[in-house]
């Protein structure tokens, strides 16, 4: 390949088409790592919001090692994955106030892959590190027509180094740019616009005709299907309503975030008899009729879940371990999974 033609013509397109983004706009490593974190398994458009409310509460490292879990996970709230904000948190308390400058200090921090690194060292220093999205496996896979399975071990070792050999050394910062941004708005999944591309002239995949069947990936596992079962308990307290929730904490998904109390079944979902039996040590003596009932289905990346929310209104809050009681307009404190987020809204359509 024509290393410099390839070069003139991929950052001809990025001059002429490039997003407007914050983090491209500075050279702060802060700021940038929080913009990878947040886009590691978040889209552009939904995560642009996302990182300026985060940098608005923790606009440095020093005010994010200070802050609580709970103000770092509640500007998480709502994009998933919360291990990525548990991992920020970790991290900018062992740093403090200083980032680090070389690839193996950033590399070694909790929650910093390859990519991450590789990403901050470039965007922020200018060094000649690859940055290896889903977007740029597709590009190179498509450039060397490769058949390699791109999400392997080995698969990412092989495309690191056609990475590292297409690298603009001189430009590192502009070429991970413009390869990204290239990945994600033309060189797309499905029916990329080939005919008029301003690379096709370096992009073997073309020529073979082969484009359509690129990248190769393993095949997924199947999801794993779990059944969750909540009931919202409301008890009326002056103007407002009482509830009950608490904290998962055990090593499963949701970690550190609230949710209203929950059994967990083994294949369907439950009636509320039955869920109360098993959240309640002892038998439950108090006036209460169900409000109103709704099943949600919610996917995660490796999971299915099936939950059921009951709102009940009783007389009295019964007592479940682990649980405290918090009125209902105090659950904008607590950080809430996406799922619980979805019962909350429907919890407010009967008040």
């Amino acid at each position: 390949m024509a290393k410099s033609s390839f070069y003139i013509s991929l950052y001809n397109w990025y001059d002429a088409n490039k997003r407007i983004l914050p983090w491209r706009e500075t050279n702060d490593p802060y700021l940038i790592w929080i913009s990878e974190i947040i886009l590691q398994q978040t889209r552009v458009a939904q995560g642009l919001s996302y990182y300026h409310n985060f940098i608005h509460h923790f606009p440095n490292i020093s005010s994010l090692a200070h802050a609580t879990k709970e103000q770092v996970l509640n500007c998480w709230q709502g994009l998933g994955y919360y291990s990525r904000a548990r991992n920020l948190h970790k991290a900018a308390q062992l740093l403090k106030d200083h980032f680090p400058t070389t690839f193996d200090q950033i590399r070694a921090l909790p929650g910093i892959g390859e990519y991450t690194a590789g990403a901050i060292m470039s965007f922020a220093f200018n060094m000649p590190y690859p940055a290896i999205d889903g977007n740029v496996y597709r590009v190179l896979a498509r450039l060397y027509d490769s058949e390699v399975i791109f999400d392997t071990y080995s698969g990412k070792k092989h495309f690191h180094q056609l990475a590292n050999q297409l690298m603009d050394r001189e430009n590192p910062r502009l070429f991970n740019s413009a390869i990204m941004e290239f990945g994600a708005l033309y060189c797309t999944p499905l029916s990329p616009e080939c005919s008029t591309c301003p690379i096709q002239n370096h992009c073997l995949a073309y020529a073979h005709n082969t484009v359509e069947l690129l990248p190769l990936r393993k095949k997924k596992n199947a999801l794993k299907d779990r059944y969750l079962n909540y009931i919202i308990y409301l008890c009326k307290s002056d103007s407002t309503y009482l509830t009950l929730i608490h904290q998962r904490n055990d090593n499963d998904i949701w970690k550190h975030l609230w949710e209203f109390p929950m059994v967990e079944s083994m294949d369907s979902l439950l009636d509320i008899q039955t869920i109360e039996n098993r959240l309640l040590s002892t038998s439950f003596i108090s006036e209460h009729h169900i409000l109103a009932q709704r099943d949600f289905k919610h996917i995660l990346s490796h999971q299915r879940l099936h939950a059921r929310f009951i709102i009940q209104s009783v007389s009295s809050l019964p007592s479940i371990e682990h649980c405290k009681t918090i009125s209902i307009d105090e659950l904008s404190n607590y950080p809430l999974s996406r799922l619980n987020e979805k019962a909350v809204e429907f919890l407010y359509t009967f008040l």
